[in-house]
């Protein structure tokens, strides 16, 4: 059995190789998603240098992340779940990163508390793009609209894309998708590909893998807070 600090090696010498082999430009970060372990189960990465971490809970990570935080503030936090307008400042007083961006409610509450907190966040548009309802994201047809007014109606800082293709669907369709509106935005960055299909995402330019069981292993009980 491999630790998590020695799969998170693993995965980065396989990342590397595709990168190599493809001869990309672009070498993405890895956020380990931390959500449902404690402190002391992520430790051995913390203390490797390992800097990037998400979470998807605003009250766990609070707990989590708080004083670590203070001790090592080149730790970046990854808000990578679903995120209510009413909690909005709570996470931008926290997380480094929004990764999911959906709606013009949650852009307008971000600018508000952006300015009362004297605080730019790095966010990610969520974007729906196989159109699924039980889903959050802006759907395809909506994206132009919806970056102009971030960026020029709320000076939002927008550094990029974020989706979760369908279940059981041919991923790389749609990170080439989100690869091909990335260029049109001129956006830098895409946060695509999880612990099933982070290979194919590095092929299509991520520059974020949001990877949680192929580093911590499976979620139970015993590890939860």
């Amino acid at each position: 059995m491999h630790t998590s600090l020695e799969k998170l090696n693993l995965i980065t010498n396989k990342v590397n190789e595709i990168i190599k082999k493809k001869q990309l430009k672009t070498k993405p970060q890895i956020i380990v998603i931390t959500k449902k372990f404690s402190l002391d189960k992520i430790k051995p990465i913390i203390n490797s240098g390992h800097l990037h971490y998400g979470e998807n809970q605003i009250q766990e990570a609070e707990l989590k992340w708080s004083e670590e935080k203070k001790h090592n503030n080149k730790i970046q936090l990854h808000m990578v779940g679903k995120l209510q307008s009413n909690k909005a400042k709570k996470a931008l007083k926290l997380f480094d990163y929004i990764h999911s961006l959906d709606n013009a409610k949650l852009a307008s509450k971000i600018a508000l508390h952006e300015k009362e907190l004297n605080k730019k966040t790095k966010l990610f548009i969520q974007i729906n793009l196989g159109e699924e309802s039980q889903k959050s994201g802006i759907v395809l047809k909506d994206v132009n609209n919806f970056y102009n007014y971030c960026t020029k109606d709320l000076s939002l800082n927008i550094i990029g894309l974020m989706c979760l293709p369908p279940f059981q669907s041919n991923s790389d369709d749609y990170f080439k998708l989100l690869k091909s509106v990335s260029l049109k935005l001129s956006l830098k960055n895409l946060s695509m590909g999880m612990s099933s299909d982070f290979d194919s995402a590095v092929k299509y330019g991520s520059t974020f893998l949001r990877l949680g069981t192929a580093v911590m292993g499976e979620r139970n009980p015993i590890s939860q807070l």
